[in-house]
């Protein structure tokens, strides 16, 4: 049987850098330019005394609107906001089409909303009970302004948490908006490790009421983990999901389940907050008569427009407003599958994909309604503006690539392997990449994708560029930083920057690196840590698809302060992680 599945069933669950500085032999060095960070903004609300409220959403507070850019200017100091998890070995049965071992969060799916306010500071209790699985939750999008050990991710920022221990996660709110929090141990978040995070905060359009969040996913009737290592050895490609959730429901092919209900009231305009918390799915959303306004993209507040449609890659999120004019009814709030890069059995089963939007007084029967042709493409949204201004200078080019291609061989048992720059990253959960740093040890260790970014402040530009024959999109994310999209294309880069956008480009933590294709980011040394940038398809990722950044080095451990609960953590795990003291082994990159 497959380590991974016994583990499941058991548990029941770059460029080159200034040759002065000194080159560790386990790490990659980036360019930097030297041209500090610029911050313009433009609004006609300014930073004066402003109240939040329907019809004043651009207001937070004193000193604080839309017009903020929260990157450059601290957010308001503001309360301790505190929850508990715990996480369980369970099962679930989400659309009727029978249970399955799965992994919860306070025994719900998807796990409780988290919230909080713009400057709130979060501290998040994890206890884990789950019998033979290490933990420990990310907090996607998050960018951990000096607090690198609390990103959660196993083997980079922390070692994993150990089954009958805790972890105590704190973090300031210095961004605001929507976002959604994970595991990020091997593929267990599509095993139901997941749950969502609002921060409260001012906007670029009105609303009467915010309906919350609308998570997306795909679902597969085995376990993750099983099909985490029929992946791994695949040469056709990886599983196709059974069905879609929204909100942690859907009907089945058989008829089963239910709808999520989005319930609003004729005459109102909603916040509403899309979310694709897949493993390996694209998605389209649309709502039948109701075109919508699109007011952030992850945590980004952006110029608002109005769309009938919206495409997310896995990861990604945008805030909308919906105008309920209509007649009082039934609305089919449809989801489709990006079928250019994937597939579905719920497509071919006659269910109609999505949600309904009620009207209050509508009756309790689903939708007749018809809307707009749903896409099939796997490619980015393109008018995104962010609000705030900011300029990247067009001095910084990459004298190298960060070469994406894969391996799949006999002497790695036939294993498929993402690589980047002919390796793929694979971590170790006993000695994660920080614990490295904070002992100043000199090396990272064998696939440990290390590069490093060590001038403070300065702005590095990372062209990753496909080389592999299998012409696949895949959504980059990047930890503890928001990144601008300079350039992206088909085919390989030039090296012309004539083209490029360095005047107020896109900017997001998680955007599409085209199939076949090139994707420059840029982001400036400007949050010490070691952050990983990694595909968040789930098999990708567990195939080797991620670098990480080490970040102003140096300065790491002044930055992070107090090491108590991270060392604790680590001693708790190598009293779990010992020979013969767990029932498999790790199989893929740990990621």
């Amino acid at each position: 049987m497959l380590l991974h599945q016994i583990a499941c069933w058991l548990s029941f669950g770059t460029a080159a850098l200034a040759a002065t500085i000194p080159r560790d032999p386990s790490v990659q060095q980036g360019s930097p330019v030297i041209v500090e960070r610029q911050a313009t903004t433009t609004t006609p609300v300014p930073d004066g005394e402003c109240t939040n409220g329907p019809r004043t959403r651009n207001c937070w507070s004193k000193g604080f609107s839309i017009a903020t850019d929260f990157d450059a200017k601290s957010p308001p100091a503001g309360k301790t906001v505190t929850y508990n998890l715990v996480i369980t070995n369970t099962t679930l049965d989400p659309d009727g089409s029978g249970p399955r071992l799965a992994m919860l969060i306070n025994g719900t799916y998807p796990g409780p909303t988290l919230r909080a306010s713009w400057g709130d500071t979060l501290v998040i209790n994890v206890k884990s009970e789950l019998q033979h699985n290490g933990t420990g939750i990310h907090w996607h999008g998050v960018r951990q302004l000096n607090s690198c050990q609390h990103d959660g991710v196993g083997g980079v920022t922390e070692c994993p948490i150990a089954p009958g221990h805790t972890r105590q996660y704190v973090f300031k709110c210095t961004q605001f908006g929507t976002t959604w929090y994970h595991s990020h141990w091997s593929a267990q978040y599509g095993d139901g490790v997941v749950g969502t995070l609002i921060i409260d905060g001012p906007a670029t359009a009105n609303y009467d009421e915010d309906l919350g969040v609308m998570p997306i996913t795909d679902w597969y009737n085995k376990p993750a983990f099983e099909l985490n290592e029929q992946a791994q050895l695949s040469r056709t490609g990886p599983p196709v999901p059974n069905n879609i959730l929204v909100n942690g429901m859907h009907k089945s092919k058989g008829g089963k389940g239910e709808y999520y209900k989005l319930k609003v009231q004729k005459g109102k305009k909603y916040r509403v907050r899309l979310i694709n918390t897949a493993v390996d799915s694209v998605f389209h959303v649309s709502f039948d008569g109701h075109p919508f306004t699109v007011i952030t993209s992850d945590f980004v507040p952006i110029k608002p427009f109005v769309a009938t449609q919206l495409t997310l890659n896995i990861g990604q999120r945008y805030d909308v407003v919906i105008n309920a004019n209509q007649t009082v009814g039934n609305y089919w709030a449809r989801v489709a599958v990006g079928t250019d890069c994937g597939d579905n059995e719920i497509i071919d089963a006659g269910i109609p994909m999505g949600a309904i939007l009620q009207y209050e007084g509508a009756p309790d029967a689903e939708p007749t309604s018809t809307g707009v042709e749903m896409r099939t493409s796997c490619v980015d949204e393109t008018n995104l503006v962010p609000f705030v201004p900011n300029t990247v200078p067009s001095s910084i080019v990459p004298q190298n690539e960060l070469a994406l291609n894969h391996v799949q061989d006999a002497t790695t048992n036939n294993l498929f392997r993402w690589t980047i720059d002919g390796s793929p990253q694979v971590v170790n959960w006993t000695q994660p990449s920080l614990k490295t740093t904070l002992e100043q040890g000199p090396d990272y260790g064998n696939h440990s994708n290390v590069y490093e970014i060590a001038t403070k402040d300065n702005w590095y530009l990372w062209w990753i560029q496909t080389r592999t024959f299998i012409p696949l999109p895949h959504p980059i994310h990047l930890h503890g930083h928001d990144f601008y999209i300079v350039g992206k294309g088909s085919g390989v880069w030039d090296g012309n920057t004539a083209g490029l956008t360095f005047n107020n480009p896109t900017r997001r933590d998680t955007a599409t690196l085209p199939a076949g294709g090139y994707l420059l980011l840029a982001f400036p040394a400007d949050n010490p840590g070691v952050w990983v940038m990694h595909c968040h398809i789930a098999w990708h990722a567990a195939q080797g698809l991620s670098v990480q950044f080490l970040e102003r080095k140096n300065e790491i451990s002044q930055a992070i302060g107090n090491r108590d609960e991270f060392n604790r953590g680590c001693q708790e795990w190598a009293e779990y992680w010992r020979p013969g003291n767990h029932p498999y082994e790790q199989t893929d990159s740990g990621l």
